[in-house]
């Protein structure tokens, strides 16, 4: 019996066709463009590839002065490890009468250097020779691979990582990761039923706390790449179907790379840290290729959520899912048992700095972003993978930071002030190069905000003395190192109709003085009268030609009535250290591209700005400010026997304390005072004078070797006179003056200068 379909159920019918035809029609458009996105959006990933930031590298070659004990300690900071043994790039071992080192393969700027096994030895005065192992062939010089110190990224992209190729990455890494997260990873097609099932299984039966997720590789790589993460089934389906769609073009290969160069590993500050390359440097301090197989379980287990497993803030959770890790490494055959006993022993070996951070030397970075900024496009800085080589010096750096971690609470303690009323900046520069190497912008050397050392315009106080009395010296028919210089007071009508009658710090008269014991002892009266008489314009033109822009034209200049920033101040200490010769301070020294091309040589800049001969006699008056002057403190720190120049500086009130000096090798520029600009209670030789001392004895900075230019004759003077002495007084030193200006009378006490047979001596000065 034929049943008769209802005209309405024909229709129902047709109509329910109909719908999954168009249904299957709009399904296949629909994965038709999905497809199609996915192919273009993976074919067109660019990857978000910051500026890599490099302090300078340690050269290496006997005689450097650098002990062996030294070398340890940098190759510590290097995340070079001690081991029995040389296993490996990145491990060094400690012989009876020698130091072995497995050195890292670096490409540098001037060409690349391959990994090596050295051997050094050296004394107390620094290495002695270095030898390749396993020859007796000696290096006249190498180099140690240098620290990564942070990364330039465009504001709007707070991306940061480093590129890795899934053949060069140790291969326990991406087995592990398969192992852990996506064991089915080469036999799927981009979503895991299995993997699915079980995910639903679990969580059916777990009441409450973390949920498994069912994600397979390609899955997460989806979802980070391309999508949110919005919590829906849409999102989910979406995700499944790109990943099936993804494993049809792309290779496991690719996906796997692309997986280990894209997975986020955490956070420091505004960065994220992206991939593996940049999490081993972030946490170890060392490549992929040195880390153990704890180190690679730490990593892995991470990825499960960065925020969770932050190994810096819940160790004991951390170190319990590192160890699941390494049982399922055991479990998967890729270690034996007995490693995973002696892995899970170990400690989780993260270093307590933020290696590679931005964070880590942020006043340093500040200055590099500065001095690349106009020469390269932002979104270049921060998506091309330019390597940046800087002039920084992890040694100076570290010692400038030690000294004003260690010093600002003393000095607060000193004058009973609250803990952290006090702040400073530092800058330390080489005299040879204008090289920045050392910078810190505030107490906590590692706050990212303010930074004092570039942005904070104090006045400069007793520091701009220096130039008046260039511009007095380099007058020889007028004044010397021994002019007498009247300190009597003095009252000028300013402009505006004021009257400015300066006094001296000690508000005391001394008399006549001569002109280096003026600067020495940093009188004000005897400055301002010199100034007044070479002019105003002279001193600012001089101020202007050692490197300080736009000082003004006011008397009250010659006191330092100039705001500046302790770089400007290292500029004009620099210029004065380099016997007059003006070097821009640099903190860049070469620019390479991802590939190891080279895109920029910052060059040596050198023009003599300033006077020769004056500046020789400018810097021998300075010695005396540390010899018996303002600064004479120093002495007890500085090594004995050694001659160092410099300069207190003291602002109205004691607001600002500021020290700038110099040796043979290096310039350091100190400030200490209140951010809120009130008094502090400290002058020059009370605050920041203790610190740079202290400072340049632990940089053990060569003392100055003055070495009198053409044109400078030297004269034995009577102190009490500043005439010419000879045998017949006692207590005669000898001065330096510009040839034509020595004293043409002798002293009274001078044999010379008494009728006899003595009287041809005169005519020598003459």
């Amino acid at each position: 019996m034929i049943r008769i379909i209802s005209p309405l159920l024909r229709w129902l019918i047709i109509g329910l066709a109909i719908a999954a035809s168009v249904g299957v029609v709009a399904l296949s458009l629909w994965l038709i463009q999905l497809d199609k996105e996915v192919r273009v959006r993976f074919a067109g990933v660019k990857w978000v590839l910051p500026a890599q930031v490099y302090a300078a590298p340690m050269d290496l070659y006997p005689g450097a002065p650098i002990t062996v004990p030294e070398l340890r300690r940098e190759l510590d900071r290097l995340g070079y490890r001690l081991s029995d043994e040389l296993s490996g790039p990145g491990t060094y071992q400690i012989a009876t009468d020698e130091l072995r080192v497995d050195v890292r393969a670096f490409s540098f700027w001037d060409g690349p250097q391959k990994e090596q096994r050295v051997a050094f030895r050296g004394d107390a005065s620094g290495l002695t020779t270095i030898r390749a192992m396993g020859s007796d062939q000696s290096i006249d010089l190498m180099r140690l691979d240098p620290m990564l110190i942070g990364s330039i990224y465009p504001s709007h992209s707070a991306e940061d990582r480093v590129l890795v190729k899934l053949d060069e990455v140790p291969p326990l890494l991406p087995a592990t990761l398969i192992q852990v997260e996506d064991r089915a990873f080469e036999e799927h097609y981009g979503v895991s039923l299995k993997g699915i099932l079980r995910a639903a299984v679990t969580n059916a039966f777990r009441d409450g706390g973390r949920k498994q997720g069912g994600s397979t590789i390609t899955q997460q790589l989806i979802k980070n790449l391309f999508l949110s993460n919005e919590q829906s089934y849409a999102r989910k389906i979406r995700e499944a179907l790109m990943a099936v769609l993804l494993e049809r073009h792309v290779s496991k290969h690719d996906i796997l790379e692309a997986y280990l160069n894209e997975v986020w590993l955490g956070q420091d500050g505004n960065r994220a840290i992206h991939g593996f390359g940049l999490a081993s440097q972030f946490y170890f301090n060392k490549p992929l290729n040195e880390l153990r197989p704890a180190e690679v379980a730490l990593l892995v287990g991470i990825a499960k959520g960065p925020t969770v497993y932050n190994p810096r803030k819940h160790p004991d959770r951390v170190r319990e899912r590192r160890d699941l890790v390494l049982k399922l490494m055991e479990e998967g055959g890729l270690i034996r048992a007995d490693e995973r006993e002696v892995e899970s022993l170990s400690p989780l070996g993260v270093q307590n700095g933020k290696a590679g951070g931005v964070e880590r030397y942020p006043a340093f970075i500040d200055l590099v972003r500065r001095q690349i900024k106009g020469l390269y496009r932002e979104e270049d800085l921060g998506s091309e993978g330019l390597r940046i080589f800087t002039t920084l010096d992890p040694r100076a750096q570290e010692r400038l930071e030690a000294r004003i971690v260690a010093d600002l609470p003393d000095l607060e303690k000193g004058r009973q002030l609250k803990a952290g009323t006090l702040q400073a900046a530092g800058v330390v520069t080489s005299v040879e190069g204008g090289e920045v190497l050392a910078m810190v912008g505030d107490r906590n050397v590692r706050f990212p905000g303010f930074n004092r050392a570039l942005d904070s315009q104090r006045p400069i106080g007793s520091l701009a003395k220096p130039f008046v009395y260039l511009a007095a010296l380099a007058d020889p028919g007028r004044y010397n190192l021994y002019s007498l210089i009247a300190d009597e007071p003095i009252e000028l009508r300013m402009p505006n109709g004021s009257r400015w009658a300066p006094k001296n710090y000690d508000r005391r008269l001394h008399g006549t003085v001569p002109l280096y014991a003026a600067l020495a002892k940093s009188y004000n009266l005897p400055t301002v009268r010199i100034g007044l008489d070479v002019g105003v314009d002279r001193v600012h033109d001089l101020l202007q030609a050692a490197g300080l822009q736009g000082p003004p034209r006011l008397p009250s200049m010659f006191l330092g009535a100039i705001n500046a920033s302790p770089l400007d101040v290292a500029q004009i200490y620099s210029t004065l250290a380099a016997n007059g010769y003006l070097t821009p301070l640099l903190a860049i020294r070469e620019v390479m591209t991802k590939e190891g091309q080279p895109l920029s040589r910052y060059s040596f800049q050198l023009k003599q700005t300033l006077p020769e001969g004056p500046v020789y006699l400018t810097n021998w008056a300075m010695q005396k400010v540390i010899e018996f002057g303002t600064a004479r403190w120093a002495v007890s720190v500085l090594p004995a026997g050694q001659q160092y120049a410099g300069k207190t500086g003291t602002t109205d009130d004691a607001r600002d304390s500021w020290f700038a000096g110099f040796g043979g090798d290096r310039v350091a520029v100190v400030w200490v005072g209140r951010d809120d600009n009130k008094p502090v209670g400290l002058d020059g030789a009370a605050g920041a004078l203790r610190i740079w001392g202290r400072l340049m004895r632990d940089l053990n900075a060569r003392g100055l070797d003055l070495t009198a230019p053409a044109g400078i004759v030297e004269a034995s003077i009577d102190p009490q006179s500043g005439l010419l002495a000879d045998n017949g007084c006692a207590g005669a030193i000898s001065v330096p003056f510009m040839a034509g200006a020595v004293p043409t009378s002798y002293a009274p006490c001078a044999d010379a200068g008494q009728s006899g047979p003595l009287d041809w001596l005169k005519d020598i000065f003459r």
